[in-house]
């Protein structure tokens, strides 16, 4: 059976009743169900239906339902108060209480923040494929849109790459990749998300070289141990 009519639906509810900003978006929902898909097929292959496509499809369009900024006080809550707000959309799309109950885990529990454990097959996927959208050159552009959105600074222009200071990604966004980001290869749970983020860090890496000797500076071999 076509997903393609359930999408539609669910795109355009995300559309109306998502709070937006240039990093969370409809072209972001759209890219974390590509991965997701990408990811599920690659789960079926061996065992036809074991992914549940209703339930991650419903995840993947519904999990920022409400988007708290990244540095407000309650970030930790917006997967929750995702989950909840999808109930009755889930219900109007004619989703069973089963169903929905396994959306629902699915949206709460893709959250870096809320760091609640993901129970379902479902949930790992979607937390990967959420997490694979901060990474390449996606990822790239989206430190800058968060960034630009919470007026947080590229770096410290003294030690850019804490060669000799603590990182700190509450005051500089490039540290942000070496406290979460460039680890996030090695937190995916599924063999196709790992594949798929490995490839993308190591793109990231690559930029911070290049962003490195255009500060007239070296990328401090830590940074590249993240990877290996």
């Amino acid at each position: 059976m076509s997903l393609k009519p359930l999408q539609v639906k669910l795109r355009r509810i995300a559309e109306v009743q998502m709070a937006q900003d240039p990093a969370h978006d409809i072209a972001h929902l759209d890219r974390v169900w590509a991965n997701a898909h990408r990811i599920a097929l690659e789960e079926n292959r061996d065992e036809p239906g074991r992914v549940d496509l209703r339930v991650l499809i419903a995840g993947a369009y519904l999990h920022d339902l409400v988007n708290l900024p990244k540095d407000h006080p309650e970030r930790e809550a917006a997967s929750r108060l995702s989950a909840e707000k999808s109930e009755p959309i889930l219900e109007g799309l004619g989703y069973s209480a089963t169903e929905i109950a396994a959306s629902q885990h699915v949206i709460e529990a893709h959250s870096f923040s809320a760091g609640l454990p993901a129970n379902s097959l479902e949930a790992l996927i979607l937390r990967d494929a959420d997490r694979l959208d901060a990474l390449g050159a996606v990822g790239i552009a989206r430190t800058f849109m968060v960034a630009g959105t919470i007026d947080r600074p590229l770096c410290d222009a003294d030690d850019p790459f804490a060669a000799n200071r603590p990182l700190d990604d509450q005051t500089w966004s490039i540290d942000h990749w070496h406290l979460k980001l460039l680890k996030l290869p090695g937190d995916m749970a599924t063999d196709k998300g790992r594949k798929i983020a490995r490839k993308r860090a190591r793109l990231m890496l690559a930029y911070l070289r290049q962003l490195a000797k255009e500060m007239d500076t070296e990328l401090p071999d830590h940074w590249a141990e993240l990877l290996r």
